[in-house]
Formats: C-alpha cells, sequence, structure tokens
C-alpha cells in the first residue's frame, strides 16, 4: 500500500521522474481551472444565474468573511493567494474519492512547496502594508537580542505548516487503507465520506494559519 504518492512512479528518463505527485497536481489544477471556466463563461449579475456562478460566488464569499475576520482588514489584497490555496488544497483532498487517485497533498514535497509559498508571502504582504523599513523592524522587537529567535520562529511555523497538512493527510490515508483491508464490504463508503470531510478540514486549516500569519505581519506595527 503506498501512503504517499511521491513512491508511484509513471514515467523515469534518467533521474527525471514522473511521480503520481506531479500528475495528480496536474489533474487538480486542470480541473480547477474547469470549473472557474464553468462558472466564469457566462457570469452574469442579474438572474438567471448559473449554479456553477452561484458554487463560486458562494465559496469566495465565505473565504472573504474568514480573511476579514481574521485581518480586520480589505480582502482584495489578499484572496487570490489564500483563495487559491484553500481550493487547491480542498480539490486535491476530495478527488480523493475518485479510485486510483492519489491526493498530491500526501506528499511531503507539495505540502513543503505550499508552506514556502506562505513563507515568502507573509513578508510581502508585511512589506507592501508597511514598507521596508517598518516590517524589518518587528524582527528587533522588543530588543535586537530577538533577531535569531524571530527568524527560528518564521522558520518553524514554515515547517509546521508543511508536517501538519503531510502527517494528517498521510495518516488518514494509512488509516483508511488498514480498516478497508480488515472489512472491505463494509467501510468504502464510510471512509470516502470521512475522507472528505478530513481532507476540507485539512484545506480550512491551512488556509486559517496562513491567514493568521498573514494577518500578523500586516498589523504588527498597528498593534
Amino acid at each position: 500500500m503506498n501512503i504517499s504518492p511521491d513512491s508511484t512512479i509513471f514515467w523515469q528518463w534518467g533521474f527525471i521522474k514522473l511521480s503520481a505527485t506531479i500528475v495528480f497536481t496536474w489533474v487538480a489544477m486542470a480541473v480547477i481551472i474547469i470549473i472557474s471556466w464553468l462558472a466564469t463563461r457566462k457570469i452574469s449579475v442579474e438572474p438567471p444565474i448559473s449554479r456553477w456562478q452561484n458554487f463560486l460566488e458562494i465559496v469566495i464569499q465565505v473565504l472573504r468573511d474568514q480573511i476579514r475576520d481574521v485581518t480586520n482588514q480589505n480582502t482584495d489584497r489578499y484572496l487570490p493567494f489564500l483563495g487559491t490555496l484553500f481550493i487547491f488544497i480542498a480539490l486535491s483532498n476530495i478527488l480523493a474519492i475518485i479510485p486510483g487517485y492519489q491526493p498530491p497533498t500526501g506528499s511531503l514535497y507539495t505540502t513543503s512547496a505550499l508552506a514556502i509559498c506562505v513563507f515568502f508571502a507573509v513578508p510581502i504582504f508585511g512589506i507592501l502594508q508597511q514598507g521596508v523599513g517598518k516590517y524589518l523592524k518587528r524582527y528587533i522587537q522588543p530588543s535586537v537580542f530577538m533577531l535569531p529567535f524571530n527568524i527560528i520562529g518564521e522558520l518553524s511555523r514554515t515547517l509546521a505548516l508543511a508536517i501538519r497538512l503531510f502527517g494528517n493527510m498521510m495518516s488518514g490515508t494509512l488509516i483508511a487503507g488498514i480498516l478497508l483491508s480488515i472489512a472491505p464490504l463494509f467501510l468504502p463508503i464510510i471512509m470516502n465520506g470521512f475522507g472528505l470531510l478530513v481532507g476540507v478540514i485539512q484545506a480550512y486549516i491551512f488556509f486559517i494559519l496562513a491567514t493568521v500569519y498573514i494577518g500578523s505581519a500586516t498589523r504588527a506595527e498597528e498593534e
């Protein structure tokens, strides 16, 4: 039983490998593009509004509300980045109900890449909001001796983001595989439903933590 898509190799030429992680990441990206196209190809502000547009508007509004509640700021600057994170992670996990599909979030490479994106997004948004000088000043507060500890804190929370998502998705896959091997006739439907719930929850947790980090960076000077 493969608990990580990295171990499934579809094609290899020398040191170049096409793993399930890459393939299913492309699949998730293609599905996102198709859904976005369906939702926006006949976009309208007046009835009748398509079901795809209604669905997309609901998702965007929920994400806007969550970002506003956490940051207490205008959401337009943060929504494209944070919304993309949530939708990609959630959809990658939801597609796991398809037989043979392995969510790319079960790979440490994928979760690390997402965490690194957050790592760089935090100072970028902080600098855009406060300027370079004011943002960098937060690393030497309350004294200059806190500089190495603040830097370590930035790195450790990036590592925590990657490990948390990877660990939860990997453990969920492992538990599901064990239970299905014990009672394959009774548990598939239940485990698929449970997997959907866990996948969406993990996407929400990653989204909220990224929002908290960005909100903290952009509000530091005001506080």
